[in-house]
Order: C-alpha cells, then sequence, then structure tokens
C-alpha cells in the first residue's frame, strides 16, 4: 500500500481557492434543492457548479496534477454542501472518496485513472463503487459474478443504493469470478457500457435527487487490465489491504457525516430566521426574545458544536496518521448523525405545524437527515465492535 510519503505536498493555494467558491455553490444548490426534491430529479446543474468551482476533483493526488485535498477538506467541503442540496452533497462525497483511494494506494491502472482525469477536465466525472446487492447477507461473496471471456471478463448481477448511479461516468463493480476457487475483486465500467441498465428504483423518503438506483448488468464486458485486486497475496499484502478498507472506512465514515452536520445547520439556520420573524398574535415580540426558545436553540447550537469538533478533530488526527483516531471514526458517524437529527426533529418540534409544510425547507431538512441512515451501519454493529474493543483494551491493563 502507498503511503504517499514521497508525493508532492498538496496544493494548498489551489484547495483554499477551491473552498473560497463554496459560499457561491451552496446559494446556487439551495435554489434548486426543493424543485429536484420535489420531482425526484438529478441536479445535474448542482454537479456541474460543483465541478466548476473544483470541488469534484479536490482529493485527487499531486502527483496526478491535482491539489491533494484531505480528510479534513472533504469534510469542510461536504459540511457546507449538505446545507445547499444533501443530494449533491453525497453524490459529490463518492467522487471524492474515490479519489483519495486512488491517492492513497493507485489501485486504478494508470491508464485508466488517466481517462478518469481527461474526462473530469472536461466535465463532472462522477465515479462510485458498488458493492450492495439485494438480499445479500454481510460476509457473503457477491451475486454479480464475473466469467472469463477471451482476455476480458463479462459481468452479470445487479447492485443496489448505487448513488448518481444516472451520471456516472465510471462505476467500480464488487464482484465473484464464475472459478471452481471464487475469486473477489472490483471491476470497472463504463457507465455507457453495452449490456448495462438503470433500474430506477430509489424512490425513498430523502435525499430524493440522489438518483440511488439500482444498476442491472447483464454480460458487460470489462478489459482484463480493469479487473482489480483479483490475485491472492502475501500474509503482508492482507494486512496491507487491510489497513486500507479500514483507512478507507474512516473516510467513508467521516464525510457522510460531515453531510449530515450541513443539512442540521441549514436546518438551524432556517429555525433561527423563523424565531427572529414569528410574533404568534398573544404576543408582541418574536419567539426568539423569549427564554425558552433561546434555551432550546443554544441546546441545538451545542450539539452541533460537539459534532462539529468531533468530526472535523477526527479528520485532522487522520491525516496525521493517527490508529486510533481511525478506530474511532464508526462511533463517530454514529454519534453524529443521532446529534443532527436530533437537531432537526428539535427544530421542528419548535415550529410546529410551519416546520412541517412544504412551503418551507424544513421538513425537507428531516427527510433528508432520516435517510442519511442509508449510508451508516447498524448501531448494533457499531456498538457491538466499539464494546469489543473496549472489553480487548480492558484485558490488557
Amino acid at each position: 500500500m502507498r503511503t504517499g510519503s514521497a508525493d508532492p505536498a498538496p496544493d494548498r493555494t489551489g484547495i483554499e481557492a477551491a473552498l473560497a467558491g463554496l459560499p457561491r455553490v451552496v446559494d446556487l444548490l439551495a435554489a434548486r434543492a426543493e424543485e429536484h426534491d420535489r420531482d425526484a430529479t438529478f441536479p445535474y446543474q448542482g454537479i456541474e457548479a460543483v465541478h466548476e468551482a473544483g470541488l469534484l476533483t479536490l482529493t485527487v493526488a499531486a502527483r496526478y496534477g491535482g491539489p491533494g485535498g484531505t480528510l479534513a477538506d472533504i469534510v469542510r467541503v461536504l459540511s457546507q454542501l449538505g446545507r445547499g442540496d444533501a443530494s449533491v452533497a453525497v453524490v459529490t462525497a463518492f467522487t471524492l472518496l474515490r479519489h483519495a483511494e486512488q491517492a492513497r494506494r493507485a489501485d486504478w491502472p494508470t491508464a485508466g485513472y488517466r481517462r478518469l482525469l481527461t474526462e473530469s477536465r472536461r466535465g463532472p466525472a462522477l465515479v462510485n463503487t458498488l458493492r450492495a446487492e439485494p438480499g445479500t447477507v454481510a460476509g457473503e461473496l457477491p451475486a454479480t459474478v464475473a466469467r472469463r471471456d477471451g482476455d476480458g471478463w463479462l459481468l452479470t448481477g445487479r447492485k443496489t443504493y448505487c448513488t448518481g448511479a444516472e451520471a456516472l461516468a465510471w462505476m467500480a463493480v464488487t464482484a465473484r469470478t464464475d472459478e471452481e476457487e471464487p475469486r473477489v475483486g472490483t471491476f470497472l465500467v463504463r457507465g455507457e457500457s453495452e449490456g448495462l441498465e438503470i433500474d430506477p428504483t430509489w424512490d425513498q423518503l430523502g435525499l430524493r435527487a440522489s438518483a440511488s438506483h439500482d444498476v442491472v448488468l447483464d454480460g458487460v464486458r470489462v478489459p482484463a487490465d480493469l479487473a482489480l485486486g483479483l490475485t491472492g497475496g502475501r500474509r503482508a499484502a492482507r494486512q496491507d489491504a487491510d489497513a486500507e478498507a479500514e483507512l478507507a472506512l474512516a473516510w467513508h465514515d467521516l464525510a457522510l457525516s460531515a453531510v449530515a452536520i450541513g443539512v442540521a445547520r441549514a436546518a438551524e439556520a432556517w429555525l433561527i430566521r423563523f424565531l427572529n420573524q414569528r410574533t404568534p398574535a398573544n404576543l408582541t415580540e418574536p419567539l426568539g426574545t423569549l427564554p425558552r426558545y433561546r434555551t432550546a436553540l443554544g441546546e441545538i447550537e451545542a450539539q452541533l458544536i460537539g459534532a462539529e469538533e468531533l468530526v472535523e478533530g477526527l479528520a485532522s488526527r487522520v491525516d496525521r496518521g493517527e490508529a486510533e483516531a481511525v478506530a474511532r471514526t464508526g462511533p463517530a458517524h454514529l454519534l453524529a448523525t443521532r446529534a443532527a437529527t436530533a437537531v432537526v426533529q428539535q427544530a421542528v418540534a419548535l415550529t410546529g405545524n410551519p416546520g412541517l409544510s412544504r412551503r418551507h425547507p424544513l421538513e425537507r431538512y428531516l427527510r433528508d437527515v432520516l435517510s442519511s441512515r442509508v449510508h451508516l451501519a447498524a448501531d448494533e454493529t457499531v456498538l457491538e465492535a466499539a464494546g469489543l474493543a473496549a472489553l480487548e483494551r480492558g484485558s490488557r491493563t
């Protein structure tokens, strides 16, 4: 696994220039978010705005000519994009995470990745890793099958919850081979490949514009050099792979936590405007002048500060290579998502009927933050792992 120690330093000037465009992008996203949510249409213009600001390729490594953005940079970007449109933020997250993985371990073949970067210079080139399958259980071999065909592979199967499905330029599809002793690997598939179909199954409560549809593969051809990770390795190589998987999950957990926090911040901002403007018939001053509402708003602010400090602090520690920080990102994701959800629910409770009206965005924030759980491991899985780790630490003292 590449450590990146010999890579050029990140281009902080380029990174800060991209980050400077965030406020304008967030405003553009917010202006169209209600429309895309209502119609469940993909936010192409929003993704274009993210791309034009240089944010979609922020984590392309310096050795590939990119700015080399860090996990802390991702968290900062996604928390802001989440304020504008959570669906755009989630779609952006997976492309940023894919570039970051390439920066760490360079698993894509050089020619294939260069092609992705060339496409990224022409316009938004979205990419995602497709793992989930209908009805499969964690730990089982993928149901998607790769069959040898001459000098390549033919992929057949169905992937579900494929965020950004209809707009993906590339899909990294996990599959098993049909060999006597199956191997599991990742197959790089072009979005317009023959035999690939998008089944529009995504009709969820929230994140409605994320186009997280099913992808159906029927004999999709993949060249041999775009089949990754199929060869076995020594124990040391396996340990490296396990360490990279843990690190990739840490980036995922904190990135998606940032989106949820951004949604909650948007809900808080709307609540503040509401409290400053709303004057019931039995009062002469806005609700924000009442101690009860100020205290409730203070509780919301405290929860968000805690979630932000947790996620941003861990992101910086992960960037510094602290193994302990990597191990803590699962519980952090759980806590941050819980805090974000509680904040939006409290905002709805404080505003009553107006907060649930389709005329206002607060009800959309509630649906989006509730739907963010699709990217979160089951609570019991996260908590059992945290408890087991605590028991193991205790046995060593």
